[in-house]
């Protein structure tokens, strides 16, 4: 059974920056496709980032396009996610998910996703 662990989150100010990371065990990292979701108080769950297997397709939501980046490191195996210039509307709790798929297109779909780290905290606030 594949297990997620995030951790990275934490509060900042409008304008800091944080990194995110999810700890991919119980299965080979690289036969997955992983992506970020994000939920706000009293809003449903999105995706922000993903992943594909092979690291070529990146997709981000246009929240997040040109602030927020995806990696992934096959050695540890952990996908990061990088925020830059946060503000208030990107304050809520982030999950990790998984698909097993090889290459190909990823996707920011909840419903396509199968497993799901216990989430994290991110609190963006002056």
């Amino acid at each position: 059974q594949l297990q997620l662990v995030e951790s990275g989150g934490g509060s900042v100010q409008p304008g800091e920056s944080l990194k995110l990371s999810c700890e991919v065990s119980g299965g080979k990292m690289s036969y997955y496709t992983i992506a970020w979701f994000r939920q706000a108080p009293g809003k449903e769950r999105e995706g922000i980032a993903c992943i594909s297997t092979n690291s070529v397709s990146r997709n981000y939501a246009d929240s997040v396009k040109g602030r927020f980046a995806i990696s992934r490191d096959y050695d540890k195996p952990t996908v990061y996610l990088e925020m830059n210039s946060l503000a208030p509307e990107d304050t809520g709790d982030y999950y990790c998910a998984a698909y097993q798929r090889y290459g190909g297109l990823c996707v920011l779909t909840r419903s396509t996703y199968d497993y799901w780290g216990q989430g994290i905290q991110v609190t963006v606030s002056s």
